[in-house]
């Protein structure tokens, strides 16, 4: 069943949007060669007391920490651990708040920068990740802008999905966004591919998250040691981006911003 949302309750779910957004800025600027992503993970849960407010993550189906600190080919879901950081690689920080009863939900993917090391220098530095954190980033634009009402649910994979593979990347099959409110996952499914004519009509009050899930190889999963990630099978880099999108008269609306 597909929940559609008041005004009153998106009014919420923006507010709270906007701490997570403010929590995945510090924790992405906390991002540098040496710290593990357990310290990452310590990090967060400071900054939820601090902000007041819940961890969705933490205890949902068992999994044991605050955010996912997913590394390289780790596309999602890795548990922090003592694993420290290096310069090169990139890191997908997916973080779930609980605020007023309401889900928000978003990631980011950043690279681990060198000491000195501005972002253009990264860049040239590492023009094949560079490129992978770009189209991401340049997918989730395109998916969410197809986030309008009467459009189809499809509608924004399809969009995602070009994007994707017009610039010789893939699209990961097994996991998909979702509908989100007082649950972290709700109906509908969110694919991140597929024709523009699937899934359900989107109507105004409507709340999803959208992800891509990007990967510079080969688009099938393994699942990860710590029973909770997923790998790349072939080894190759992913990229994560989310935001969660309300779906209004006026057009979507991103409520994991600043």
């Amino acid at each position: 069943m597909i929940h559609i949302k008041t005004q009153q309750e998106i009014d919420i779910m923006k507010d709270g949007g906007k701490i997570l957004a403010e929590i995945l800025k510090k924790l992405s600027e906390a991002v540098k060669p040496g710290i593990t992503t357990q310290n990452l993970d310590r990090l967060a849960r400071e900054l939820v007391l601090f902000y007041k407010v819940k961890p969705a993550f933490l205890d949902y189906g068992g999994y044991p920490a605050v955010v996912c600190t997913s590394v390289n080919d780790e596309v999602v879901h890795c548990v922090p651990s003592e694993h420290q950081l290096k310069e090169g690689e990139i890191i997908s920080l997916d973080m779930g708040i609980i605020y007023q009863g309401f889900n928000a939900d978003a990631a980011v993917t950043v690279p681990v920068l060198a000491p000195g090391q501005n972002h253009m220098q990264w860049v040239a530095s590492y023009p094949k990740l560079s490129k992978l954190l770009e189209v991401t980033r340049e997918a989730i634009n395109a998916g969410t802008k197809q986030a309008k009402v009467g459009n189809r649910v499809g509608k924004i994979g399809h969009a995602i999905q070009t994007v994707v593979e017009r610039n010789g990347f893939n699209v990961v099959r097994d996991l998909v966004g979702h509908g989100i409110g007082r649950k972290l996952h709700e109906e509908p499914q969110i694919p991140n591919y597929g024709p523009a004519n699937a899934g359900p009509e989107l109507v105004e009050g409507m709340v999803i998250a959208i992800e891509p899930m990007v990967v510079a190889g080969n688009w099938r999963l393994v699942k990860g040691k710590d029973g909770f990630s997923y790998n790349t099978a072939d080894g190759s880099p992913a990229a994560h981006f989310e935001h969660t999108v309300a779906i209004t008269k006026n057009g979507p609306q991103i409520l994991t911003t600043l």
